[in-house]
């Protein structure tokens, strides 16, 4: 049966491809900036005889022509960018780019995809339909690899009719799948927002206007939008990560400058809770003496996963693992640019278990300490397989 060839060959590459994601791991590379890791990618595909195409300057779309190429079209996809935190661990594959390390699992995602492909290819006489493989850049930073890669064609040409990507999750046992329906991660934007006023003495406040006060209290008051305007029942989170102004401690800056990011689950209450933002924030600097700039770039919609297709993909994934090893996904307000494609195709998004609690390996995504059982890529790299064969 082809579920156990698949399964047999992902225990036989397992090692080989743990070697991938160590090379990969230990040459990160930031967003929009995977020149070494596409060459990589491209190398792997050129050795196994798969064609292969660049989009968006670093992006890579491999195509595997099963038997019967028209009867369906599905897409897999892995992400390959890393971020910019310096690594902690101490490991032989430890990042070797100072200051950017594969802490969001994007290493573990390429590499499960490199293995899918080497089986999709060795079986592509058992199995129907066409896989397109897109390994995509820049899921970290706006306006997301995503969005680029479907304005540079990738959804055509030929056009999938579903698309699958798993995800780490430290949190979960490796060994363990979690899949939900229907919206299961929230929208994101950023916050970039001035005070500015014509600073002074901090002995004599009452001849200027004291921005890092006026700021201060923007930043509660700020909170009263998610608070007592939005629907309890709709989740929405509003953060401000970073406030900066002054230097010294007798002068009063003439600028303060915040941070932060928003989610949403309602692209509704999404756009209106931006006005509502920019209004706060124009006009409680206006009553104070003050100006304020304030942008908020838009990012990344909610990931959608297809109700039919996450069933789908849930049964096959009590199959190729049992049914004990396949739980409920929890609802989170982080952020995928995976969004993009869920909102043109069919699309599931599913969480691959990398943790285990036994080894001590706990720790969360983007963090320095970042790792994962890697007997999670036989399992991503199976499933992956597996999943193109929907």
């Amino acid at each position: 049966m082809l579920k156990e060839k698949i399964q047999q060959l992902a225990k036989q590459y397992a090692d080989e491809f743990i070697a991938v994601r160590h090379h990969i791991h230990a040459h990160p590379e930031l967003s929009y900036k995977e020149f070494e890791t596409s060459k990589f990618v491209q190398q792997k595909l050129q050795g196994w005889g798969i064609p292969f195409e660049i989009k968006a300057a670093t992006g890579v779309v491999g195509l595997i022509k099963g038997k019967n190429p028209e009867k369906k079209i599905i897409a897999l996809r892995g992400d390959m960018d890393a971020l910019p935190i310096t690594e902690q661990n101490d490991v032989p594959y430890k990042s070797l780019n100072e200051g950017v390390m594969h802490a969001c699992g994007h290493d573990v995602h390429t590499t499960c995809l490199l293995g899918a492909a080497k089986i999709l290819n060795e079986l592509k006489e058992e199995w129907e339909g066409t896989v397109k493989l897109i390994f995509q850049p820049g899921e970290e930073k706006n306006p997301g690899g995503a969005s680029l890669m479907i304005k540079d064609g990738v959804l055509e040409n030929p056009k999938p009719e579903k698309i699958f990507a798993l995800h780490v999750h430290p949190g979960m046992e490796v060994g363990q799948l979690s899949f939900r329906g229907g919206m299961i991660m929230a929208s994101a934007d950023e916050i970039y927002i001035t005070i500015k006023a014509k600073g002074g003495h901090a002995a004599s406040p009452h001849l200027t206007a004291d921005t890092i006060l006026i700021a201060s209290q923007l930043v509660v008051s700020l909170q009263q939008i998610i608070s007592r305007n939005n629907n309890p029942f709709n989740p929405s989170v509003l953060s401000i990560t970073s406030f900066n102004g002054g230097n010294t401690t007798n002068v009063i800056p003439s600028e303060v400058k915040l941070m932060g990011t928003f989610r949403a689950m309602n692209e509704e209450w999404r756009f209106k809770a931006h006005e509502l933002i920019k209004t706060q924030t124009v006009e409680l600097a206006k009553m104070m003496g003050t100006e304020a700039d304030i942008t908020i770039d838009v990012g990344y919609p909610f990931v959608l996963n297809d109700e039919a297709l996450n069933i789908v993909a849930r049964k096959k994934a009590e199959e190729f693992m049992g049914a004990a090893n396949v739980f409920e996904t929890e609802l989170r307000m982080g952020a995928e640019d995976f969004a993009y494609y869920s909102h043109q195709i069919p699309a599931c998004f599913f969480r691959l278990g990398a943790g285990n609690k036994a080894k001590g390996i706990t720790s969360g995504v983007h963090t320095p300490i970042f790792n994962i059982d890697e007997g999670a890529i036989e399992v991503g790299m199976g499933m992956m397989a597996w999943m193109a064969t929907s």
